[in-house]
């Protein structure tokens, strides 16, 4: 696995051992950043000196790909410890230590947070934790209005509505995957 564009280009990232982190893949990160560079509702002025959460974090590869593509900065919400410490050597491999900030916190009950113009959302497949996880996060304040925000689900699951003042830009498959995008609509609920 490996940072596909921008100023880390080719950066390997580690993963933690075992199945309980799921890296995206490189293919669903590179078809995200397509839709986030080209889409009308995306460019790379959305991107460029933004501020992003990853949430569900893992290895932060997503996180990790905004920051190489020009985002401003980054926090990681990630509780197990194992795939912190995988996150900790992709952040020093970038030398990104200056730009990253890792919390050990879960996206279902995290701490109070800077509003993001830039969320992503990568739950465990077949859990249910998509819907309650963007509720939790919009409550405690990480969706900036007009933010812009990325899920990736199960391709047989399809992703409930957000209930956080919505519109859905874009939804596609690709492979085992289904990446869903959605703008915050006026005020983000607190």
């Amino acid at each position: 696995m490996r940072i596909i564009a921008g100023a880390w280009r080719g950066r390997r990232l580690l993963a933690p051992p075992g199945a309980g982190t799921r890296p995206t893949a490189e293919r669903v990160r590179q078809a995200v950043f397509d839709m986030l560079m080209h889409a009308p509702w995306g460019g790379a002025e959305r991107l460029a000196g933004a501020a992003v959460l990853d949430a569900f974090a893992g290895t932060g590869a997503l996180g990790l790909e905004a920051l190489s593509r020009g985002a401003g900065n980054a926090v990681f919400l990630e509780p197990d410890p194992a795939a912190r410490a995988a996150l900790a050597r992709n952040i020093a491999a970038c030398d990104a230590g200056a730009k990253a900030r890792v919390l050990d916190a879960s996206a279902l009950t995290p701490p109070r947070g800077t509003p993001c113009a830039l969320l992503f959302l990568d739950p465990p497949y077949g859990q249910g934790k998509l819907a309650p996880a963007l509720a939790a996060l919009a409550g405690a304040g990480w969706l900036a209005p007009g933010a812009l925000v990325v899920a990736e689900s199960a391709r047989a699951e399809p992703p409930p509505p957000p209930d956080m003042g919505a519109e859905l830009l874009a939804e596609r498959t690709h492979g085992a995957a289904r990446i869903t995008v959605w703008r915050v609509l006026g005020t983000a609920p607190r």
